[in-house]
């Protein structure tokens, strides 16, 4: 088995930065302590850089199958793994939909050729799959996707029996998208009666309104109430929607949880005029009062992960008219960059950010061995250096799609190496995809 032998790293780990080398042997991490000095296959000097642990993305849409055009597992798990994310959970309205088990076995099987990341992906809910959810293995599959809002095709469940029926008997973790369909349809009327399809793009947060995210996350949280359900509720978009959520309690012992998106704490609705459609998400980017609201709730435990809902689309696409733009856009490559920008303006901790990217998702999916550096952990690993200035372009951008909404902008933070499972997926700027990324697995009975 190969070894790996970090020295001298200011490690950032639950609570604490402290200075320490670490061994990795094959897939683990085998001690950690002050001057190890074993042979190993090869040493990295880490002075001065910090060691992080891999980020957990508990959303992202890699596009595969069937939209292969936007983006590939292979791709994006690429763009991954040079942000510092080690691992992924992928959403199910893929084409097509991820709906039955040998669907998402299949993309399973494509993950195993193919991504540099460790992964799982969700079983998608509709209104007519109740019988084959409950098939899912729920030690190997991270958990079940319901859109409770607008979505593409078939994927908006809408049916109230059948909403129950998930609710009461799903055996794990529901992760929702919230916005209410009614007041969406009823606000884009009002605005299609106002401008006809000449809708500007500063009206999208108004369309998809805190009124449309409110109603639908507080519907959410009443139906996992009563059925004691394991809920978490996705892209936190508003001020509003933070007092449904509990930070009196230790993560572990939650039943309903919280997941902010960097977009939702990076942009605000007047940057709609410089990026138009670049930033256009669902939920959407809303007013600067929530935009801190919603840092407010990372800080004090309201919410409890950070994540991208990296979702790609082309240039092509994103350039259409507001009603035919889709929404999403490509963040996973920036995300851990993106945070500590905020750690420079002394808005959050280093220790914050490995505990909102890294500890919280393992906590809370229960993934086994990820999440920490701990002996006999695996080795998902970031080398991060703070002061090593770079701007986002389209020369150095890893997603299929080639663009990002943070292109143009300087952060003084670099990710220089990328350990998964213990092999050193991408190093400055080079991958070796020689060793694939694992799936991830979780402590559920």
């Amino acid at each position: 088995m190969k070894t790996t032998l970090i020295l001298n790293a200011n490690i950032v780990n639950e609570g604490k930065v402290f200075t320490a080398d670490v061994l990795i042997k094959g897939q683990f991490i085998e001690r950690i302590g002050e001057n190890i000095t074993v042979a190993a296959d090869e040493v990295i000097d880490a002075k001065g850089k910090y060691l992080m642990p891999g980020v957990i993305d508990d959303q992202v849409h890699f596009r595969e199958p069937g939209l292969t055009h936007k983006a590939t597992i292979q791709t994006e798990a690429r763009a991954a793994v040079a942000g510092g994310v080690t691992s992924f959970m992928e959403m199910p309205n893929t084409n097509p939909p991820t709906f039955t088990q040998e669907l998402l076995e299949s993309k399973y099987s494509i993950a195993s050729q193919s991504s540099l990341a460790n992964y799982s992906f969700y079983i998608g809910a509709s209104n007519d799959n109740l019988d084959e959810v409950m098939k899912t293995d729920v030690t190997k599959v991270c958990g079940l996707k319901i859109f409770m809002g607008s979505s593409t095709g078939n994927l908006l469940v809408d049916n109230e029996k059948m909403l129950e029926g998930f609710f009461s008997r799903f055996p794990s973790l529901i992760a929702t998208h919230c916005e209410d369909e009614f007041t969406i349809r009823k606000n884009t009327e009002e605005f299609k009666a106002k401008y006809g399809e000449d809708v500007p793009v500063s009206a999208h947060p108004l369309i998809r309104s805190e009124e449309a995210c409110y109603k639908s996350s507080s519907f959410a949280v009443d139906l996992a109430k009563k059925h004691g359900t394991k809920l978490h509720i996705l892209h936190i978009s508003t001020a509003k929607e933070i007092a449904l959520f509990d930070n009196s309690i230790p993560l572990s012992k939650k039943k309903i949880t919280a997941e902010a998106c960097v977009h939702h704490l990076w942009f605000n609705d007047k940057d709609y005029t410089r990026l138009g459609t670049r930033i256009k998400w669902n939920p959407a980017v809303k007013t600067a009062h929530d935009q801190q609201s919603i840092f407010n709730g990372v800080l004090n435990d309201n919410i409890d992960v950070i994540a991208t809902d990296h979702a790609p689309h082309t240039l092509e696409e994103k350039a259409g008219s507001y009603f035919k733009a889709p929404s999403g856009g490509p963040l996973i490559q920036h995300s851990l960059v993106a945070m500590c920008e905020f750690y420079h303006q002394g808005k959050i901790s280093l220790e914050k950010i490995a505990e909102k990217m890294s500890h919280n998702p393992a906590i809370l999916f229960q993934i086994s061995k990820r999440g920490f550096i701990r002996e006999g952990y695996f080795a998902d690993l970031v080398l991060v250096d703070l002061q090593s200035a770079w701007t986002v372009s389209p020369s150095n951008i890893y997603a299929k799609c080639g663009w990002s909404p943070f292109e143009g902008q300087d952060f003084k933070s670099k990710v220089t190496h990328t350990f998964v499972s213990g092999h050193l997926a991408y190093n400055n700027g080079t991958f070796d995809e020689r060793q694939k990324g694992l799936r991830l697995l979780f402590n559920r009975s």
